[in-house]
């Protein structure tokens, strides 16, 4: 989890593929547009099925996706608790420069604004570990 330009779908590339769940795609796959936010309710049922499936069958997966807000956080926790299955998290606790420096780089350029509100809402290791996370791991501290 962390805000846009943070690394997330880069760090996500480096698993296999078939782990990885991405709304960005599933949006895309239904609009032609990733971020054409009126195709998330779409895209989260497509998400939500992929994970009953990899999960009901024990399968690694990754949620590839902001997951600021803790209801979001929620319903992944709940999931996995469904399923009895572990949940870790990987914090991408990037410099907010960073996150931006990043992010003015990308095609699909996020305003300034709202990566400063999420960023301000990051979640810290303790909150999610309180929350039901299994494991938190923090990309500063990953080799």
């Amino acid at each position: 989890m962390g805000i846009p330009g943070c690394g997330k779908s880069t760090f996500a590339a480096r698993c296999p593929a078939s782990w990885r769940v991405c709304l960005d795609e599933y949006r895309l796959a239904a609009t032609d547009d990733m971020t054409d936010q009126t195709a998330t309710p779409a895209a989260a049922q497509i998400q939500d099925l992929l994970l009953d499936a990899r999960l009901a069958r024990g399968r690694t997966t990754l949620v590839d996706s902001t997951n600021i807000h803790a209801h979001v956080r929620a319903g992944l926790l709940a999931r996995a608790r469904y399923w009895q299955r572990p949940i870790a998290a990987a914090l991408l606790d990037v410099p907010l420069a960073t996150a931006q420096y990043q992010n003015a780089e990308r095609d699909r350029v996020v305003p300034g604004h709202v990566l400063s509100e999420l960023h301000a809402q990051l979640p810290t290791v303790d909150q999610l570990r309180s929350e039901g996370f299994t494991a938190v791991h923090l990309a500063s501290e990953l080799a």
